[in-house]
């Protein structure tokens, strides 16, 4: 069974909303935008390079669907492993798009997760996509987060746990300090909550 992984720019006071620039996403006010960019560090760059030449196959939300399909098809050398991914999307409204190969999950975004997970394949990394990672979250189907924890709060924002979480262990898998202060860090499903009895 595939893994399904959350990979998160997130701040100390767990805002994932826009990191990589003012406009990227503006609902509810949004005026941070951007705010990753003055922590950018070769540490961080490696690793997030490691991270995106891995075989996977990409897991987003509409939002942030329409954000990267209007950037990266149109910067194929970049990163070319994304071109070829197959992209899963969650949409109830979007069906089709040029950016090739896309699949549209409708309905019961969960269910159709769970079974995109017992099939073969590589991984499913799941970038941004706040309001997907709350149902996904809610129906205990991640099973990696890797995050990037960036020394600053904003206050307001869409949130890595907006809706809260099921009870669960993670085990650090991975981790590394930024000269800017960013930590990188991944952590796997250790199974349930460990006992608080003795």
């Amino acid at each position: 069974m595939r893994k399904l992984i959350a990979i998160e720019f997130v701040t100390l006071d767990g805002v994932v909303q826009a990191p990589g620039g003012p406009d990227e996403d503006t609902s509810g006010g949004f005026a941070h935008g951007g705010w990753i960019r003055p922590y950018a560090d070769p540490v961080q760059s490696a690793v997030i390079r490691k991270q995106m030449s891995l075989p996977f196959d990409l897991l987003v939300g509409r939002v942030t669907y329409d954000i990267w399909a209007a950037y990266w098809p149109q910067h194929p050398g970049v990163w070319p492993e994304v071109q070829t991914a197959t992209k899963y999307v969650a949409s109830n409204t979007v069906t089709a798009h040029a950016w090739q190969p896309t699949v549209f999950l409708s309905g019961d975004v969960a269910a159709r997760v769970a079974a995109l997970k017992g099939r073969p394949g590589p991984d499913l990394h799941a970038y941004g996509s706040a309001n997907l990672l709350q149902t996904l979250f809610a129906r205990d189907l991640v099973d990696a987060l890797w995050l990037r924890i960036h020394p600053i709060t904003l206050g307001g924002g869409k949130r890595l746990f907006a809706g809260g979480a099921i009870p669960a262990a993670f085990r650090l898998a991975e981790h590394q300090v930024t000269s800017t202060g960013v930590v990188l860090v991944n952590y796997e499903r250790a199974g349930a909550l460990p006992s608080s009895d003795g």
